[in-house]
């Protein structure tokens, strides 16, 4: 899993490209003020950890007072759980999208497992964090956020178990293994996956995609 609350990871090179990942670009003084809170707060976690940001840092760094973020945010813990509910909420919304279409159930798993990758890496900051600092969280939010993962999760687990229904998938392997396989994998994308490097985000995705569906196939 990722590292432990703190100061980022030290760069490393690998396969998957450079040692150092390209910062986001702090969105303008003339964005909205909930954005401007949440890109400071972003970068400032990824940076040096949930626990080691302080309030002021983050408001300093978005050009706001703290009047302003406990307007739109009642804690830093909410700028936590939104950082992570921003990306869930996508996800969830494409996965849907995708489980409801008409194209066959091999075809739709595939975009879906192709679809989570992709959406994890353009927003890798996001997925970090979260899963560094989750236990950070109050018990009420850890709880909200396992109830919504557990839905994504379910969903993505209907198609696979709509194809072994159908025949298209063996049934060898129990679905719930299938869905912790291959989001296993996703869930590490933040500890190796560098921007820029010799794979894009979009291959990365077929080639976990293609492994899901390699275990799959009769």
């Amino acid at each position: 899993m990722a590292a432990t609350d703190g100061a980022r990871r030290p760069a490393r090179r690998d396969a998957a490209g450079p040692a150092e990942r390209a910062e986001p670009a702090a969105p303008p003084n003339t964005a909205p003020v909930p954005q401007r809170l949440l890109a400071a707060a972003t970068r400032l976690f990824a940076e040096r950890g949930y626990d080691r940001t302080s309030v002021q840092e983050i408001v300093e760094a978005a050009g706001v007072t703290k009047g302003a973020l406990y307007h739109y945010f009642g804690s830093k813990d909410d700028l936590l759980h939104e950082i992570y509910g921003r990306l869930l909420r996508l996800q969830t919304e494409r996965l849907d999208a995708l489980a409801d279409s008409e194209t066959p159930v091999e075809q739709r798993l595939r975009e879906a497992a192709v679809d989570v990758v992709v959406t994890t890496i353009d927003n890798l900051d996001d997925a970090m964090i979260f899963f560094r600092s989750m236990h950070q969280l109050s018990p009420e939010k850890q709880k909200q956020v396992r109830a919504e993962r557990r839905h994504y999760h379910e969903r993505f687990r209907a198609l696979v178990e709509e194809g072994q229904e159908a025949g298209v998938f063996s049934t060898a392997t129990p679905a719930d293994l299938v869905v912790d396989y291959h989001f296993g994998s996703v869930h590490h994308l933040s500890s190796w996956y560098r921007p820029g490097g010799r794979l894009t985000p979009q291959q990365v995705a077929g080639h976990l995609a293609d492994l899901l569906l390699r275990a799959l196939r009769p």
